[in-house]
């Protein structure tokens, strides 16, 4: 998918599984169709060169929140690709956004240090801005039941906060800076994205149980298929790599880009990647060939439960 003029520096997918949603550091997001690659309609901007470095879909697949380099949090309509509400608060770039799982909750990390927790329909910071104690903040996110918030960045690399209080309930050592997280759905495990490896910790003992290891260069980016069996990690070393969480190793061949891996997002059947890179270009890969090829197809298995 051709467009960008600079990074592609997050992905997110649309509920129908024909369209994703990008965002850039040359301050535009655009929609795309996965399968011709092509642009659907103008990029999406709001003035000037604010350069977006990170985007979150609401839960309800309707608004896109976006994180810029000019500390501003930006709600964007899917349907109309108009900016519906502009937050400040944040001194420096907005690297990370995540929504609460019922959608009325947006919790924002910035290079500035800090964290907020914002009231989406009044624009209100409800909690913070709290000081993280990260000289740079990578990433935040809420736990699935809302109830904590992780943090990731340099010094201190991995915090656990209470997400109503904002009391800081954790502080675990980690050898190197914490880029990306990912939590396991379950709320079991939490996994973290650091150089050059991927480290998953127990929740309920914050103890390391795993370390994933083949990447060379800093682990940028997680996503997490929603079954919880399977991992995609995207690195500065220019590829992304699939990992099967059942045995903790990695499956088929690393995907190569031309340029540092950015971001990362699987489909919501997870047969499909969508990667952005430093190249200004995003990828869609076949996950489901792969998947078949490496005898794994049972990975993208969703066990349905019935409620009566």
């Amino acid at each position: 998918m051709r467009g960008h003029t600079d990074w592609v520096t997050g992905v997110a997918h649309l509920p129908d599984g024909r369209r994703i949603i990008t965002c850039s550091d040359d301050s535009s997001l655009r929609l795309w169709e996965i399968e011709s690659g092509t642009q659907i309609g103008d990029d999406w901007r709001d003035g000037g060169r604010e350069g977006v470095w990170s985007i979150a879909l609401s839960p309800n697949s309707k608004t896109v929140a976006s994180g810029g380099r000019d500390g501003k949090v930006r709600l964007w309509d899917v349907e109309t690709k108009k900016v519906v509400a502009k937050w400040t608060g944040h001194a420096d770039i907005v690297r990370s956004l995540c929504w609460s799982a019922d959608g009325d909750l947006m919790v924002t990390g910035s290079y500035d240090g800090t964290m907020r927790v914002w009231h989406v329909e009044s624009g209100d910071t409800v909690l913070g801005p709290i000081q993280t104690g990260h000289v740079f903040m990578s990433v935040v996110i809420y736990s699935p039941d809302t109830t904590k918030i992780a943090t990731g960045g340099w010094h201190d690399a991995l915090k656990i906060w209470d997400a109503k209080t904002g009391n800081l309930l954790s502080t675990i050592k980690h050898d190197y800076q914490v880029y990306t997280l990912a939590w396991t759905s379950d709320q079991k495990k939490l996994i973290t994205g650091s150089y050059p490896s991927i480290r998953i910790f127990n929740t309920a003992t914050w103890q390391q149980i795993a370390i994933l290891e083949g990447h060379t260069d800093h682990v940028f980016s997680l996503s997490l298929f929603q079954n919880d069996r399977f991992l995609v990690s995207g690195s500065y070393d220019k590829t992304a790599r699939l990992w099967d969480l059942d045995t903790n190793l990695p499956f088929g061949p690393p995907l190569q880009h031309q340029d540092q891996v950015q971001s990362a997002a699987f489909s919501a059947d997870g047969k499909l990647l969508v990667t952005g890179c430093c190249d200004k270009n995003a990828y869609v890969w076949d996950i489901h060939t792969i998947l078949k090829d490496a005898g794994l197809e049972e990975l993208l298995s969703i066990l349905v439960v019935s409620v009566h």
